[in-house]
């Protein structure tokens, strides 16, 4: 006689059970990638991206943990609940970017609110499905498990599948896909299973023709919004930016969004405008050259970040420079502004100058790894809305940043606002200040941006120059003394350092905007 483990050892593998434990592999994937999706979006329009990801995160999983609990109340019709499920999830999380995408375009006040109804929606769904596939397969295949081999083989397979999805999603997916796709891919992913469960379990499904025509209409809407994915896109992006948009892509770093209209072109990332064609070139002009004329002759320039090229057209056209090297992370913003033409006559085809060597890299591990010494370092980042960025604004990267500085050497950093960011602003010099280089602050009118800031860094104090590189459209010497005066409602205000173990930068950033967007 054969015990009941024996037995489940001895019963043969069927093919529904196969179906089954794939199907468990196929959910766990899709539930991971819409929780993902949800987290990457926000953190493309929200920003901060760790407080983003780790709300949803928690939400999501709270919404799971409230789903298994419900299961408990599905009794009857077993397989009939969990194919109606499945469709579900794959129109609620399939549709899921595509929807706060377009919402966010035309009602951004709405845009928080149904982030959250929507994973706790998709969240309360995804889990329900594995409760009810170990029923199914312990009603099912009952002489083959026990219920400790039920357990290990269900999450084995749960788990593999969530790092399938968690490999992917990143590398392969959002790169190739893009979000909107990827969630509508994975949408259908959970309509085959639906369909899968249909066909292996027709015979003992009341109503097949009515699950049949569910199953059809599910995979048609998701398959149809695969299809006019690019319109969808399009057509919010056109609501958001207003201008016609003539290169948008999504790079595994960030969301890139090129406008053409009757003011001129513009540059966004993640939806915040870096530049205006219009004015850039205050911007430009003031972040290079107080640096570069306060040096006198410099001959090797490092600018970190600073993609579009803009800064590297300011920087050539001091006849000293020799090499300039811009280590920039993302190869889609130096390929795109060292190719398309009408961005390449913004930045005077700087990109592609003899003078010009690319490196795509983070710049903070660029620093640590490489050495040498340069004449001037421009810093161009984003503005730190997330802890990613924010990381390249703390003492850790301003110590790399000196050791990189030639003797009488000048560093230059973009630094928000000193208006509407004060205290944002004066942390920049305080972390500046913290790691021994004297800070010397600035600020330009930017009518893009409105009242922008600068800060020089150095070993030296920094010297008014005497002469300027000739055909500057803004700077002259004669008003550059102007930059440095600082009335009362921008004046120094008292600010602790921008420590990698804190990042108080970012909360402070998050907090100042999000007055002014109020």
């Amino acid at each position: 006689m054969v015990d009941g483990e024996g037995a489940a050892r001895a019963a043969p593998i069927r093919p529904a059970e196969v179906a089954l434990l794939a199907s468990v592999f196929v959910v766990a994937a899709c539930g991971l990638l819409y929780e993902l999706a949800a987290g990457a979006l926000a953190s493309y329009l929200l920003g901060d991206s760790v407080l983003q990801f780790s709300t949803v995160i928690g939400t999501y999983l709270f919404a799971m943990g409230l789903g298994s609990w419900l299961s408990r109340f599905l009794e009857r019709q077993l397989v009939a609940q969990f194919l109606r499920i499945e469709l579900l999830v794959g129109l609620v999380g399939g549709l899921m970017p595509a929807a706060l995408f377009a919402l966010h375009s035309v009602a951004a006040g709405s845009f928080r609110f149904a982030l959250y109804a929507l994973v706790l929606a998709v969240g309360t769904l995804v889990g329900l499905e594995i409760p009810l596939v170990m029923r199914i397969l312990k009603r099912h295949f009952r002489e083959r498990y026990a219920l400790k081999d039920l357990v290990s083989q269900v999450l084995t397979f749960d788990y593999l599948g969530a790092l399938a999805v968690a490999i992917a999603f990143p590398l392969l997916l959002v790169p190739q896909l893009g979000l909107i796709r990827t969630g509508l891919f994975f949408g259908l992913l959970n309509a085959g299973v639906a369909l899968w469960a249909l066909w292996l379990f027709r015979a003992e499904l009341r109503g097949l023709m009515a699950h049949a025509l569910a199953c059809g209409l599910t995979v048609a809407v998701l398959a149809a919004a695969f299809a006019g994915a690019d319109g969808i896109t399009r057509w919010a992006e056109d609501r958001f930016y207003g201008d016609a948009i003539v290169y948008a892509e999504s790079s595994a770093y960030q969301r890139v969004v090129v406008t053409s209209g009757r003011a001129g072109v513009r540059l966004f990332l993640n939806g915040n405008l870096q530049f205006h064609s219009r004015d850039e070139y205050r911007y430009h002009e003031a972040l290079v050259h107080p640096a570069m004329a306060a040096q006198g002759a410099p001959r090797q320039v490092l600018v970190l970040g600073g993609g579009d090229g803009m800064a590297l057209r300011e920087i050539l056209k001091v006849p000293s420079v020799e090499q300039v090297t811009l280590v920039e992370l993302d190869p889609h913003m130096t390929q795109l502004f060292s190719t398309a033409p009408m961005l390449t006559a913004l930045n005077g085809n700087a990109l592609n100058s003899p003078k010009v060597r690319i490196v795509n890299e983070d710049a903070f591990g660029w620093l640590e790894r490489n050495p040498g010494h340069f004449d001037v370092i421009v810093v161009d980042f984003p503005d730190p809305t997330n802890f990613a960025i924010g990381k390249l604004y703390t003492t850790s990267f301003y110590e790399r940043v000196d050791e990189h500085l030639a003797a009488g050497g000048y560093a230059v950093v973009q630094t928000t606002s000193p208006l509407l960011a004060r205290r944002s602003f004066w942390t920049v010099a305080a972390t500046i200040e913290a790691v021994g280089l004297t800070a010397t602050p600035y600020h330009v009118h930017v009518p893009s941006f409105g009242e922008w800031g600068f800060i020089l860094a150095s070993r030296r104090p920094w010297r008014m120059p005497s002469v300027l590189p000739a055909g500057l459209r803004f700077l002259d010497v004669a008003g550059l003394s102007a930059l440095f005066h600082f009335p009362p409602d921008m004046a120094r205000v008292e600010a602790q350092p921008n420590l990698l173990s804190n990042q108080r930068l970012v909360h402070l950033f998050e907090e100042e905007w999000g007055k002014v967007h109020q």
